[in-house]
């Protein structure tokens, strides 16, 4: 089993940058592949990007593709996701989530562990 803590959420003006952080519980979690995901008020969950056991494997949602760059480390636990270039559009609650599998997915019923979410609020 894994536990995933999302931090870095905030408030941040149009065109601002941002990086969230997922941590991962378990001597295990560089078994596990991560993606991010977020969900806007009256929405439908959204993928964002994906990434696989030890970097590799890079997956990217079309919304987000040259904007947002995912990573981890592995020695840390964490998986990081840098967004650039934010606008009113990525308001929402972003989540991170993770299968023990090596295959990466954007679709999140593969993801059977997930985080409590961190809001993130884009101004004009």
């Amino acid at each position: 089993q894994v536990r995933l803590v999302e931090t870095g959420g905030g408030l941040v003006q149009t065109g601002g940058s941002l990086t969230l952080s997922c941590a991962g519980s378990g001597r295990t979690f560089s078994r596990y592949s991560v993606a991010w995901f977020r969900q806007a008020l009256g929405k439908e969950r959204e993928f964002l990007a994906a990434i696989g056991w030890i970097g590799g494997g890079l997956y990217y949602g079309d919304s987000v593709k040259g904007r947002f760059t995912i990573s981890r480390d592995n020695a840390k636990s964490t998986v990081a996701l840098q967004m650039n270039s934010l606008n009113a559009e990525d308001t929402a609650t972003y989540y991170c989530a993770a299968r023990n599998s090596a295959s990466l997915s954007k679709d999140a019923r593969d993801y059977g562990y997930w985080g409590q979410g961190t809001q993130v609020t884009v101004s004009s």
